[in-house]
């Protein structure tokens, strides 16, 4: 059903949203004469100045939830034709710029294709079209974290954490720069990747984590080598990441030590890195780790982190890229934990179908062009998301992964107490389970007889997978999907590598 609703939707969204017609082309060196081409208009019309009032009053809007001051003037896609582009107050421009260079154009292109949001998708940052405000608080604000009231979108998440991490350098700098502007010397040397322009600061993460596979990022991302062999990176301090016995409450005591070690080894690593004149100007944590292995640690674990943050001035930066969504049985994973002080700054994207973060007032650039890129998102998803939000919620299915995510759960334990020799550690919170396998042998065959058996499964490098969300599934189906997996176990007689039983199941609704 929500496919069908989200087709519906997409298909009304092109027809509704945008529109981007093409003019005809010329050769530099040919004479200036008019072209008449089918769509286009005749030649500018100019009604107010630019930016006029309504675009002055959009743009108040969006300050309130970004730094807007880059935006030039907020747009009528639908009114927009072939070399125009027309703004919110009815000023037709022709149209220099073309979404900073970015838009094809070319009146061979058909107008079929020239309808779709993709072809016709503006530059976020500087022409937004005259929705954008209201397409946000109808999708992604409507979920905002508790404490976050401002959101940047951006396309994935590689570079929603890559951007995070500038707005949390940014931060840290002004917070110790106080109230004087940039100096001549931060202005010269930071062009020359010197101090005090570009400063030593660093993330701290933690071994095991994903956070991407960009520059800043893959300095982050400790959890399969091929992801980083022959790549330089930064010295940043990487943390070891709680590795828990299971079941929990047989290890409370072992599990509670080992939590302890790993948060005295985050302290340790920051006066260690000041001491080397790298401060740690953040941490950088995941609910669950995922490609690392769906490690999990307990909420008592995130709160005391998110306390050593706050204590040695670092901003807590939660990438919920793979956690976040509902397939825990909250809307974002860290919602657990019963944070006191919520994080500073939250990373989102998969299925959220758009990239981006929230974060704090405090972190809020504090000037244009400073968190910026071509496009900072799309907005055609921020459409998709609005309806799957109103799905979610119509047809609580939060509920329904924290109760699917328990059958499942029960499930998988039976087959670990009948199978020991082949499934061990089980684990998870919602939908978002795992278990080990004693090798890769093991597992990979698990997969291939899983797969068979209608359970599609992926291979993986080492204990480690990408989750989705299973919000559609019902009860009924991990029943069958754990029956199926019964008659799988015992196919074969040799085995640890983790298989997440989340990323077994292809979810379609």
């Amino acid at each position: 059903m929500a496919s069908m609703l989200l087709a519906r939707h997409l298909a009304c969204s092109f027809q509704h949203s945008y529109r981007l017609l093409v003019p005809g082309s010329r050769h530099i060196s040919q004479p200036a004469a008019k072209v008449d081409v089918e769509f286009d208009y005749d030649g500018p019309l100019m009604k107010t100045e630019v930016p006029g009032p309504r675009s002055r009053a959009l743009m108040k809007q969006l300050n309130i939830i970004q730094n807007a001051e880059a935006v030039h003037f907020f747009c009528n896609y639908e009114e927009s034709r072939g070399n125009y582009l027309v703004d919110v107050d009815g000023n037709r421009m022709l149209d220099l710029y073309c979404q900073i260079s970015s838009a094809p154009r070319s009146h061979r292109l058909s107008l079929a294709l020239l309808q779709s949001m993709f072809v016709n998708r503006p530059a976020l940052g500087i022409l937004p079209p005259e929705n954008f405000v209201e397409k946000l608080r109808e999708s992604l604000l409507s979920v905002a974290p508790k404490g976050m009231s401002q959101l940047i979108t951006m396309a994935c998440g590689s570079c929603s954490n890559e951007n995070a991490f500038k707005t949390i350098f940014m931060w840290y700098r002004s917070k110790e720069r106080g109230q004087r502007g940039f100096s001549q010397e931060e202005l010269e040397t930071c062009m020359i990747n010197q101090a005090p322009g570009c400063p030593d600061y660093s993330i701290l993460s933690f071994m095991g984590a994903f956070h991407g596979r960009t520059m800043g990022c893959l300095a982050t991302t400790h959890s399969k080598a091929i992801h980083k062999i022959d790549i330089p990176s930064f010295d940043w301090p990487i943390a070891p990441f709680p590795r828990l016995k299971y079941p929990l409450e047989e290890f409370v005591k072992e599990n509670q030590q080992e939590e302890a070690r790993c948060l005295e080894e985050v302290e340790d690593l920051i006066v260690k890195y000041r001491k080397k004149k790298k401060t740690v100007a953040g941490i950088i944590v995941e609910p669950i780790q995922s490609e690392g292995g769906d490690n999990h640690a307990s909420d008592d674990f995130f709160r005391k982190l998110r306390d050593i943050a706050r204590k040695h001035g670092c901003a807590f930066l939660v990438d919920e890229v793979q956690t976040g969504g509902g397939c825990t049985g909250k809307f974002w994973a860290h919602e657990h934990w019963g944070l006191d002080d919520p994080a500073d700054v939250m990373t989102f994207s998969k299925k959220m179908m758009i990239g981006g973060f929230f974060h704090k007032e405090e972190f809020r650039p504090n000037a244009p062009y400073r968190i910026f890129n071509t496009w900072l998102g799309d907005p055609s998803k921020n459409l998709l998301l609005a309806e799957v939000i109103n799905i979610i919620k119509r047809e609580d299915l939060l509920n329904n992964a924290a109760h699917a995510g328990k059958v499942l759960l029960t499930g998988l334990l039976d087959l670990q107490a009948r199978y020991p020799q082949f499934i061990s550690r089980v684990r998870g919170r919602g939908t978002f389970c795992s278990f080990d396998t004693p090798d890769d042998s093991v597992r990979n065959k698990l997969i291939l007889i899983a797969r068979n058996k209608a359970l599609p499964a992926h291979d993986f490098e080492k204990p480690c997978s990408s989750p989705t969300s299973c919000l559609f599934f019902q009860v009924w189906c991990w029943g069958a999907a754990v029956t199926n997996l019964f008659v799988s176990v015992p196919r074969w007689s040799s085995g640890i590598t983790m298989l997440t039983c989340s990323s077994i199941f292809s979810v379609t609704s």
